[in-house]
């Protein structure tokens, strides 16, 4: 499978400045990135083995440059299906755990297909992390720490987005998604 790494990553960014940011479902995405904190990087990776290997990479990467707040990386090539995903966050896990980043980085999940346990594949709460295409967010758990503690309510935040995506609905979720993600202009 042959994947424009440009137009992928234009995809998620502006999914994430016209969904994650412009609903505000993150509150701190918008200060990281103003400051050109984050990185949108997209890999080749063809299985879960080479995924693993971009995954510690990118870790590695963060260690070495702490002008880089949070990675965002896009794997359109693997775990397409989200129960497969799903089952990747583990070794994703194992992976923090081998290398002794536990508590210093932290995994946060996005896919087309996401849903939470204990949801339909339809409820609108899943839409909180679904993205053009699987993505695995890595996170400085300082970062986050610092944006909690300066956030109020910040235990408030997924309820709060709950509520924005059953007010919004499933119809408009779907146009809002497809628009965001295409880069097209919303009517």
């Amino acid at each position: 499978m042959t994947t424009n790494h440009d137009e992928v990553i234009r995809s998620v960014q502006n999914w994430v400045d016209s969904f994650v940011v412009e609903l505000n479902l993150c509150p701190f995405a918008r200060s990281v990135l103003a400051d050109s904190r984050v990185r949108f990087t997209v890999t080749a990776a063809a299985t879960e083995e080479q995924l693993l290997t971009a995954l510690q990479v990118e870790l590695e990467l963060l260690n070495r440059d702490p002008s880089i707040e949070t990675t965002l990386l896009i794997h359109p090539g693997v775990l397409h299906d989200f129960y497969d995903y799903n089952q990747f966050l583990d070794s994703a896990d194992q992976l923090l755990l081998q290398l002794k980043l536990e508590g210093i980085y932290q995994v946060a999940s996005f896919h087309p297909d996401y849903q939470f346990g204990g949801t339909a594949p339809d409820d609108v709460e899943n839409y909180t992390n679904r993205s053009p295409y699987p993505v695995l967010q890595l996170l400085r758990e300082a970062g986050v720490e610092r944006a909690l503690a300066g956030f109020p309510d910040a235990d408030q935040i997924p309820a709060r987005n709950i509520a924005l995506m059953n007010s919004l609905g499933k119809e408009k979720l779907d146009v809002l998604t497809q628009v965001c993600s295409s880069g097209e202009e919303s009517k």
